[in-house]
């Protein structure tokens, strides 16, 4: 299992974290097979897939530590958390800031994903401990509120999601994202059992972050 610092690390280089929801845990593991062929190497197992845990504990038992970082999503409680953690989660992601689920991660040395949707919320994210601010829901916003709260915090470590598309993800790049969550604009062929199109999806991501950055 890598170490805190590392997953952060790992997450930020790629700039990507996919999240994954699914009508089944079969449906959860097929297209995490096809993100990691796409080069993802971060998979946000959300809890609102049948059988989360389940599906969370089997893919941390496939794939080598490192090779790709499982974390789990949707995760409104410490509760959850600590189920996720048990499972094999190596990082939590959710919706809002809940102050004690950040506090069962820092203890456990998990990295933890705090939601926010104003700068007085990712204020607040900040100062519970939480390791990357999550910007939910990012369509009602855009690109254009990752510059505006990196403008009075320019410290704080962003991730939006929602919104996020292969037509602006370069925008919240170069306003400032550290990643970006990407959630059915990437993993859409699933829903015709398309794999290979979420290969194809998950590629051209990786790249468009690539070319944002350079």
């Amino acid at each position: 299992m890598l170490y805190k610092e590392e997953v952060l690390s790992r997450i930020r280089d790629t700039g990507l974290v996919a999240v994954v929801r699914a009508e089944s845990a079969e449906q959860a593991e097929n297209i995490t097979e096809a993100l990691v062929r796409g080069g993802v190497v971060a998979i946000e197992i959300t809890f609102t897939v049948p059988g989360a845990v389940d599906v969370i504990k089997a893919l941390a038992a496939k794939y080598p530590a490192g090779e790709m970082i499982i974390g789990a999503g949707t995760v409104l409680d410490p509760e959850t958390a600590r189920l996720a953690i048990l499972a094999g989660a190596q990082y939590v992601v959710s919706p809002h800031l809940n102050v004690d689920t950040v506090k069962l991660c820092n203890r456990y040395r998990i990295a933890s994903m705090a939601g926010a949707m104003t700068l007085k919320e990712t204020i607040e994210a900040m100062e519970s401990g939480s390791d990357i601010i999550k910007i939910f829901p990012g369509e009602l916003f855009g690109p254009a509120m990752i510059k505006a709260i990196k403008g009075p915090l320019p410290q704080a470590v962003l991730m939006p999601t929602g919104g996020v598309s292969l037509d602006n993800v370069a925008h919240w790049i170069q306003s400032g994202s550290a990643a970006v969550g990407v959630g059915s604009t990437l993993t859409a062929g699933a829903k015709t059992g398309n794999y290979d199109a979420v290969t194809d999806s998950a590629r051209q991501f990786i790249e468009k972050i690539k070319e944002a950055r350079r």
